[in-house]
């Protein structure tokens, strides 16, 4: 094991604090020492440097009901970096930007020409679109980095659709006509992928480290995390639950949220037990996230349901709870992800 290099300390102590002034918001010197357990002057080095590096100031002071001097109170530039988060659906395109806090600055959506019953021009310029919705949440914003959840397989190590995903405009020379629009790092994920960042960080999924999540929506699919690690596959297939048959159908034509039904709680559940029953058996993860339009709309009903099925088809113990994400939550693990990639490139 080789001993850190003064250089490498000082790196290390700086991402310390700045991670604690995102968790945190603004901290005293004193409070980073405590919650730290670094020197007095290793702080205050630490304070400077990351000062003059135009990535903390100082925002107010507190300590007004006691004697003597008050402290100073810091916190995050927010404004030294934004990213912008895209989910790219079938139907429309939806953009929110957060400066480098994770505070959301603007949003925008733009309806797919066509997707509505009129007539669509050919062919959908889908490109110009994202970069218009973009452009307009980010209100003249630089951006730092762009993340488009999109569906279909995304192969992990080309970054891009290993084959066509049914939305309008999509073709192979899109995301390099994305990345040339916006002129920044932009990077494609699977939004099944996206939502289940999404679920992990402030979700229902919160406190586990190994959980499936069951989309189930527009589009029907899962997302594998294990070891707090979202995991992809070779190819970017992990979790392509849709597939499954079922009865000589898929999953995904059963399921689809788009195929209009009238089933009560008990038949939604035992169609959706087929699924999550596949992926216990294979995985064992000790909880299933039911996601997507269907699964917030069950709530703990459909999620209870299920649940007692998978208790009467397999041993191994398995939680089942329905999507607790406020909001668009490909949308958000969207952001998240732009925001990790940023804060790693800035902050080190």
């Amino acid at each position: 094991m080789k001993t850190a290099t003064p250089a490498m300390a000082r790196a290390i102590n700086d991402r310390l604090a700045l991670d604690l002034l995102l968790e945190r918001g603004p901290l005293t010197a004193p409070q980073l020492r405590a919650l730290t357990g670094l020197s007095r002057p290793t702080v205050s080095d630490l304070i400077e440097r990351l000062m003059d590096g135009g990535l903390i100031e100082a925002t107010g002071e507190c300590g007004g009901d006691r004697r003597g001097p008050k402290a100073r109170l810091y916190g995050i530039v927010a404004g030294r970096a934004h990213v912008a988060g895209v989910d790219l659906r079938r139907v429309s395109v939806n953009v929110e930007v957060a400066d480098i806090t994770g505070t959301t600055l603007g949003t925008a959506v733009r309806d797919i020409p066509g997707t509505a019953g009129e007539s669509r021009p050919e062919p959908v310029d889908l490109a110009a679109l994202v970069e218009s919705a973009v452009a307009a949440a980010a209100g003249g914003r630089a951006l730092d980095t762009v993340v488009i959840g999109a569906p279909g397989l995304v192969d992990p190590r080309r970054g891009d659709l290993v084959s066509d995903n049914g939305v309008p405009g999509w073709g192979p020379g899109f995301l390099k006509s994305v990345r040339h629009r916006l002129g920044v790092p932009v990077i494609l994920e699977n939004e099944v992928n996206l939502a289940a960042i999404a679920e992990h960080r402030t979700g229902a999924a919160r406190e586990s480290d190994d959980f499936v999540l069951l989309w189930l929506d527009d589009g029907v699919g899962a997302a594998v995390v294990l070891d707090g690690q979202l995991r992809r596959g070779v190819s970017g297939g992990a979790g392509e639950i849709g597939l499954l048959d079922v009865n000589g159908a898929t999953f995904c034509d059963v399921v689809d949220a788009s195929v209009p039904r009238g089933l009560d709680h008990e038949e939604w559940a035992k169609l959706i037990t087929v699924g999550a029953f596949a992926m216990v058996t294979v995985l064992d993860p000790g909880l299933v996230v039911l996601g997507g339009t269907i699964g917030r709309a069950g709530g703990d009903e459909l999620a209870g349901l299920v649940g007692e099925r998978l208790r009467e088809l397999s041993p191994a113990p398995t939680r089942v709870l329905g999507s607790t994400v406020a909001g668009n939550a490909i949308l958000q693990g969207a952001v998240l992800t732009a925001l990790d990639t940023a804060r790693d490139r800035i902050f080190g």
